[in-house]
């Protein structure tokens, strides 16, 4: 086991000053128990504690880092921006840069920037509430969008991790929940409440209660459905936007969403989200329209810097090897777990990936919830005691970089076989 002494301290000290010690809650280990680390620097596809440990990084800032760490170009652009000034409460040319870049690449025809992607999808319901003079989400078990109250119900990331899907002080009267992948249901609902929805909600490919596919032709029928009962469709593209393919899920499955969320890569790793859809619709906003929506830091242009350096690296080179690097770090969890009789499914959405404790792929947040989660955390902490970082959850996505080499492969190879073993003794006792 790796000493965690400067880590630990930290986390004492945080718990006195932040709830939990953490500002996110799936940081906090939650799950698989033990002490988080505490993160003092990060190159390429490596990540270093404050206790000097270092680590093959497979949590990727959860998904920002499509290039690796501090990649040399990104930090070049933050750096030339900063030097400019840090924020202005103003205009400036790189917010149409960024906005450029992201219409070139997708569906959308205006876009507007904001600073996470739970500030996108609230401002997105919002919009299509605006829109459609109704006040109905109707939205997926298991599949989160930020910490907005409509959205949070049966949501999944930390919400699922922490066992908290209906959480105080959250709102349920707005919101239909209905399973993942299943249309019938959805169908049935709209059916029920048709004068009622303004949106369907749901990730272009779920990846927040652990990766689950859409079921082929399920983004096109919620979009023929949604429009059948006069509602629109929102496609959350926070985590597969520029991560799955270079117009992100929409380059998987071409599905045109009416408004779609924007994060993670956009971001290039600091604080930057976006959301956009068709002109008609985006003219509802303010100063346009009657919608109102703002941000004092939105649009940041040392933000903007990163998210374009990030997205300007992100050529069909860069997806080819983030495809390279999936189909090979699934291959060697499927190898070793089947090496030891371990039950799994390596669930998959392009370059996404989760690794599901059962017989079978998952379809919705009832299958992944009924795999022998409990195998998760030694799995885990066997990982992470030989030098691998991933997800402190069972119910989050893996993320690979393009800066992993053959070297962190063997790393990963190596560190996997005691981690089969730790899941293969796993009881549900402990």
């Amino acid at each position: 086991m790796k000493a965690m002494t400067r880590s630990s301290d930290l986390f004492a000290q945080a718990r006195q000053l932040i709830p939990g010690g953490v500002n996110s809650p799936v940081r906090a280990f939650g799950s698989v128990g033990g002490t988080p680390l505490f993160i003092d620097s990060a190159q390429g596809s490596h990540l270093r504690d404050v206790d000097g440990n270092d680590y093959v990084d497979l949590v990727s800032s959860w998904g920002p880092m499509l290039h690796g760490n501090a990649h040399p170009a990104i930090v070049d652009a933050v750096r030339s921006a900063a030097a400019k000034g840090l924020s202005f409460g103003a205009p400036t040319a790189a917010e149409n840069a960024l906005a450029a870049e992201i219409i070139s690449r997708t569906s959308v025809e205006e876009v507007r920037m904001v600073n996470s992607g739970t500030e996108a999808t609230m401002s997105a319901v919002r919009l299509a509430r605006g829109v459609t003079g109704r006040s109905t989400v109707l939205k997926f078990a298991g599949c989160y969008h930020g910490h907005v109250d409509s959205l949070l119900v049966s949501a999944g990331s930390g919400v699922a991790t922490f066992g908290v899907p209906d959480s105080p002080g959250v709102t349920q009267s707005d919101t239909i929940v209905v399973p993942y992948n299943d249309l019938d249901a959805v169908r049935e609902a709209c059916e029920q409440h048709s004068d009622d929805i303004a949106c369907i909600i749901t990730e272009a490919a779920a990846g927040n209660m652990g990766t689950v596919a859409p079921a082929e032709g399920f983004n096109a029928a919620l979009r023929d459905i949604a429009h059948e009962y006069g509602a629109l469709l929102i496609l959350d593209e926070v985590m597969t936007g520029f991560r799955t393919s270079y117009q992100g899920w929409y380059g998987v499955d071409g599905v045109v969403g009416d408004l779609v969320t924007f994060g993670k890569v956009v971001s290039g790793g600091l604080p930057a989200a976006a959301f956009g859809g068709r002109r008609d619709l985006m003219a509802y906003l303010a100063p346009e329209g009657p919608v109102y929506q703002a941000g004092t830091l939105s649009g940041n242009p040392v933000a903007m810097a990163a998210g374009l350096a990030s997205l300007r690296l992100a050529d069909d080179e860069c997806y080819a090897t983030l495809r390279t690097n999936a189909d090979r770090l699934a291959g060697l969890l499927h190898e070793a777990l089947d090496r030891e009789g371990v039950a799994h499914h390596i669930q998959r959405a392009a370059t996404f990936l989760s690794v599901r404790f059962a017989d079978g792929e998952g379809h919705n947040f009832v299958d992944m919830r009924a795999a022998d989660t409990f195998r998760y955390a030694p799995f885990f902490h066997a990982l992470l005691d030989n030098g691998v970082y991933t997800a402190p959850s069972a119910f989050e996505t893996w993320f690979v970089s393009t800066a992993l080499t053959d070297e962190d492969f063997s790393r990963i190879e190596s560190a996997l076989r005691p981690a089969a073993k730790a899941a293969a003794a796993a009881t549900k006792e402990g």
